[in-house]
């Protein structure tokens, strides 16, 4: 039985160590550090899986901007951790969905993450060349990609920006 809740203060060093067990580094602890510090941060969209009250995964959504004719505030997804032990379990899928599900509830316009296609297609993520959406990295296309929400509309295009403290990643 999987509980998904958002994450609470005495949750952060226990995803801190799901993320570097997870990525077998700690970037990305690091990052959702940063990130919390920073005014990018969603707690309502930092999200835990627990299994029998012990947490096992973790996702994070954060304001990244989309910089087109006008910048704009869109979500992105990063990091998504699950603890090794528990992986291929579909606990990374629920956080997901579940993440998605806030997402369209607070009317975001849409979601972008760089990772699996295979994974990330299962949602509803395309690559985001087909939204005019360009990756600020050096990527395969169908590597970045975007997920449209309810609230997404066509001048939702341009060159993503990631804020500063995802340079360390």
């Amino acid at each position: 039985m999987i509980n998904i809740r958002c994450e609470t203060l005495p949750d952060h060093t226990v995803i801190a160590e799901v993320n570097t067990l997870a990525f077998g580094q700690e970037n990305e602890a690091k990052l959702v550090e940063e990130i919390r510090r920073s005014d990018r941060y969603i707690p309502e969209l930092s999200i835990v899986a627990e299994v029998e009250n012990v947490v096992v995964g973790h996702i994070l959504f954060s304001y990244i901007d989309l910089v087109g004719e006008e910048t704009l505030q869109v979500l992105g997804l990063a990091p998504l951790a699950i603890h090794p032990q528990f992986q291929r379990q579909g606990i990374g899928s629920t956080l997901i969905k579940a993440g998605l599900e806030i997402a369209e509830v607070k009317k975001e316009a849409i979601v972008i993450v760089l990772g699996h296609p295979h994974f990330y297609t299962r949602f509803g993520f395309q690559p985001s060349i087909v939204y005019e959406i360009e990756s600020p990295f050096p990527v395969p296309e169908d590597v970045f990609m975007v997920k449209p929400l309810q609230s997404y509309q066509k001048n939702y295009k341009g060159k993503v920006v990631y804020p500063s403290t995802f340079h360390g990643v």
